[in-house]
């Protein structure tokens, strides 16, 4: 019998490559009985001496698909967080990376297509097969990553012993020596952790008795781990070394930067940025994770609404004016600031931004880092800049009248200056800067829009729930954003995917106020900032409360989290919807 289509294809692809003679191709097609897909791989390897690799190439020509090299895939904790493990092992498959809405993964049987319509329906994701040696799947399936990875039960274990005794004196030597202290490993390991766990922050606290570290994911805080009080010192002083501050002065707050880096069993690249403070207990630690790999984002997956996105590309493609963002710490500020400038920075533009610190580095943007001790503050950086001939300015923050004078100017002589406040909404950004001594027709003439925002916690995908909203929410639902229909709520237990708390994600929810000319009639003559939301409102303005009600209508949140984050607006009863 002949041999099958796959099988003489890849025969014919092996005689391409090269690796096959015409008498070797011909003698293999003419073969009279018909080996299996293993046996036709024996017989290549055994008599025609095709290398595993040269016969994985082949197949993947002959099936139109890529080749993955799967023995040198570095298993980490994120590995299996789209697909469990069990199904991988009973599939003999390997997830091995997504790019977007692609998850990448490996397959051992290529003909297996109802495995990958399973795994699009479990996940959401479009699936790209890759075809990797079945030998090399079954080994990293089977492989025990405990081996590899250092558990925290272990490294406690560890400080147990060291510390059981009495607590001796903490020497440099010790905190640096790699081979010494498992104080090392917990730093690093905590530090680890939180990288795969999302947080943002990680906080290391000093109580009375012990030392208790947790987590800000999504933005609340989750208790991670208790130590004895004993190992406060040894890591906190560890942490003070990673970034080079004094671990003798305890006394006063210190600021410092860790850059993390490991690719022996994880891939990761980020920086932390330290802060000390001398507490009742000890010194306490904070450290903010920044991810290299999120520095920027595209301006339409950090929540804005359609007409909302439509007009801030608009208002920041504008040649000169002022654009300020306001909101509380940790709403997204500088997220949406760094995106904005990622979008608009092109070859023919000169941006400059003076920022306190610089969280992330941008390709073709020159950032220049505040120093206070030395004089380099927002206003004298922006004096410098206005020198230097720049078209984009950004600035971190305008907290007193000199930068604020400065940024107004820069707005009003042909500049694009974009910066941040912390007020609580947008119509209140304009009381501030009167406040900070500008003039009210100042303002209303360089001023281009004001973005105020809050980040929202996403339900879960997964294990959200359909919700019919009682009689509160239903009149929240018509008066916000005038719609009445079902939603839905989180799942009180949450699922795996979202560590069981229902959540899983932020969103942003934004109020945008852009200028127009009833609202520079209306700053001119000093009016009330309830005057100015309401003149927002009548030119098509969402407040914060709708974008979030919109949010909710839309299942990326529930009702809630949209109430825990922002208060119904009184200036609804009365307004156009």
């Amino acid at each position: 019998m002949p041999l099958g289509r796959t099988q003489t294809q890849i025969i014919e692809k092996l005689h391409e490559m090269g690796k096959l003679t015409l008498e070797q191709r011909v003698i293999l097609l003419a073969r009279p009985d018909e080996p299996t897909g293993d046996q036709l791989d024996q017989i290549l390897q055994a008599d025609h001496h095709i290398t595993l690799f040269q016969l994985l190439l082949a197949k993947c020509r002959a099936l139109g698909l890529a080749p993955f090299n799967v023995g040198r895939y570095k298993m980490h904790n994120g590995t299996f967080e789209k697909i469990d493990l069990e199904f991988c092992q009973r599939n003999i498959i390997l997830p091995v990376g997504q790019v977007g809405d692609f998850l990448l993964v490996a397959f051992a049987n290529p003909f297996e297509t109802s495995v990958a319509t399973k795994i699009q329906d479990k996940t959401g994701l479009r699936v790209i097969r890759l075809l990797g040696r079945e030998a090399d799947i079954r080994e990293k399936l089977k492989h025990d990553q405990a081996h590899d990875i250092v558990q925290f039960s272990d490294v406690v274990d560890q400080l147990g012993a060291q510390f059981a005794d009495k607590e001796t004196e903490i020497k440099e030597e010790d905190l640096t020596n790699e081979e010494s202290a498992p104080i090392i490993l917990l730093a690093n390991r905590i530090i680890e952790e939180a990288y795969f766990a999302g947080a943002s922050d990680i906080h290391l606290e000093p109580w009375e008795k012990e030392i208790v570290v947790r987590y800000r994911i999504d933005g609340l805080t989750q208790e991670k781990l208790r130590l004895p009080g004993r190992v406060a010192g040894a890591l906190v002083a560890r942490v003070k070394i990673m970034c080079n501050l004094d671990i003798a002065e305890r006394r006063l707050p210190q600021d410092g930067r860790i850059v993390f880096k490991q690719y022996n069993k994880k891939n990761i690249d980020i920086d932390l940025r330290v802060s000390t403070a001398p507490l009742n207990y000890g010194e306490g630690v904070v450290l903010r994770i920044l991810d290299k790999q999120k520095s920027t984002l595209p301006l339409p997956a950090l929540g804005f609404s359609a007409a909302n996105l439509v007009q801030y590309r608009e208002c920041i493609r504008q040649p000169y004016g002022m654009i300020l963002h306001c909101g509380p710490t940790g709403s997204g500020k500088s997220m949406t600031l760094y995106s904005a400038l990622n979008e608009i920075n092109t070859t023919d533009v000169v941006i400059r931004t003076a920022e306190d610190p610089i969280e992330y580095t941008l390709p073709g943007v020159n950032q220049m880092q505040m120093h206070r001790q030395i004089g380099l503050t927002f206003a004298t950086a922006l004096r410098s800049f206005l020198r230097q001939d720049p078209d984009i300015i950004l600035v971190g923050e305008i907290r007193d009248q000199e930068t604020a004078n400065i940024a107004v100017e820069a707005a009003l002589t042909g500049h694009m200056l974009l910066s941040t406040l912390h007020t609580n909404d947008a119509a209140s950004s304009v009381a501030r800067l009167t406040d900070m001594g500008i003039e009210p027709f100042m303002i209303s003439s360089s001023l281009v829009a004001v973005c105020s925002q809050r980040l929202m916690r996403r339900v879960c995908r997964i294990c959200r729930q359909p919700h019919e909203p009682d009689e509160r929410e239903k009149e929240l639902l018509q008066r916000a954003i005038d719609w009445h229909g079902p939603i839905y709520k989180a799942q009180p237990s949450g699922c795996s995917k979202c560590s069981n708390t229902g959540y899983k994600g932020r969103v942003g929810i934004h109020e945008l106020l852009v200028n127009n000319e009833e609202l520079i009639e209306a700053i001119n003559r000093g009016a009330e900032t309830a005057e100015l939301k309401r003149i927002g409102m009548k030119y098509g303005m969402k407040t914060l409360h709708q974008d979030s009600m919109m949010k909710v209508r839309e299942g990326l949140s529930t009702m809630a989290e949209a109430l825990s984050t922002v208060p119904p607006d009184m200036e609804l009863r009365g307004s156009r919807k």
